[in-house]
């Protein structure tokens, strides 16, 4: 349903997601659907509800905006995704009440 679904740092301590639709209609659905609440969100990438740090849709852009606390700092032993450019991943297979 998006046009993009991205994810990156914000910083080392957080990383952010995108969620770009391209189509109004699309958007409103998602946006009114209750499928992307900051207890899901935590639920979903397994942090605590403190843990999102944003969580909101952005109707100008048609986007939606998802910020999470990182839980281990950007370039630490063990680093496994330095960018944050991997993590959106289990954004892709939430599933949009019809």
């Amino acid at each position: 349903m998006a046009k993009v679904v991205r994810s990156k740092n914000a910083g080392p301590f957080e990383i952010t997601f995108d969620v770009i639709f391209d189509n109004q209609e699309k958007y409103e659905h998602v946006k009114h659907s209750d499928a992307l609440t900051p207890e899901k969100m935590a639920l979903l990438y397994g942090v605590t509800d403190e843990d999102v740090l944003v969580c909101m849709f952005f109707d100008p852009a048609m986007a939606f905006k998802l910020t999470l606390r990182r839980s281990w700092g950007q370039g630490t032993v063990g680093e496994r995704d330095t960018f944050g450019a991997q993590q959106h991943a289990p954004l892709l297979d939430i599933q949009i009440p019809v």
